[in-house]
């Protein structure tokens, strides 16, 4: 068991990291493309400090709460917070970042990284409740987001399990070599995915700028779909 231990903490972290990192790059550079060709110059005329404001309104999104969803929308917020933190931030992660990527990050206590750990497990298993018992957003979500928030769930609670033997059903080994599978897992997931939405947070946000059409299209479009007569 240890050597495959060793296995998921080199060669296979390597990997899937790559994979992550190379995926989400790629969708980026496709953003990018996307707006330089589709754009062009209407990109230097575009009311860039109005979009960039709504694009950060988002961050912490209050004023974009849907009545009905407030609860699940702060649960959904606050939940990223710890998504962020702990993987980054554990001193046991920082190992596996100056080893493959020579970065020198902070590091956070233990006890906070139980309790964020623990604060995003609650957070997942209230927005798993919500999605099976709230009609409006059974409605809304798709098989892949119960799929989503279980793959989000297993490297948070197996980590937990693994660094607290007492709570801990499984052999150590066991739960660790889980916790590494399911992160890697996740990994590999998350540039094909809507988890790809940590890079793709400001482009999705900035609907000011995908919505600028060029003069006459609003014409055009009501041609096609009412007449030669409908005008805009």
């Amino acid at each position: 068991m240890e050597h495959w231990i060793d296995f998921a903490k080199g060669p296979l972290f390597a990997l899937t990291f790559m994979i992550m990192l190379l995926g989400l790059l790629r969708l980026v550079v496709i953003q990018v493309y996307s707006l330089l060709t589709g754009k062009g110059r209407r990109l230097r005329n575009a009311p860039w400090r109005k979009i960039l404001g709504e694009a950060a309104s988002w961050i912490v999104p209050v004023k974009h709460l849907i009545p009905g969803t407030k609860i699940f929308s702060i649960v959904s917020f606050t939940f990223h917070i710890g998504i962020i933190l702990v993987p980054l931030f554990l001193a046991d992660h920082i190992v596996l970042w100056e080893r493959w990527l020579g970065i020198n990050l902070p590091q956070i206590g233990y006890g906070l990284a139980d309790f964020l750990t623990l604060f995003t497990i609650a957070c997942i298993i209230v927005l798993f409740g919500f999605r099976i018992l709230s009609p409006r957003l059974r409605a809304m979500s798709m098989r892949s987001d119960y799929v989503l928030l279980l793959l989000v769930f297993l490297p948070f609670a197996s980590g937990f399990l693994a660094s607290h033997p007492t709570y801990n059903p499984l052999p150590w080994d066991v739960m660790m070599l889980t916790h590494l599978l399911s992160a890697e897992l996740l990994f590999v997931v998350i540039p094909f995915t809507k988890l790809a939405h940590i890079v793709l947070f400001f482009f999705d946000r900035i609907s000011g700028l995908h919505w600028q059409l060029r003069p006459g299209a609003g014409d055009r479009v009501a041609e096609a779909l009412y007449g030669e007569e409908a005008r805009v």
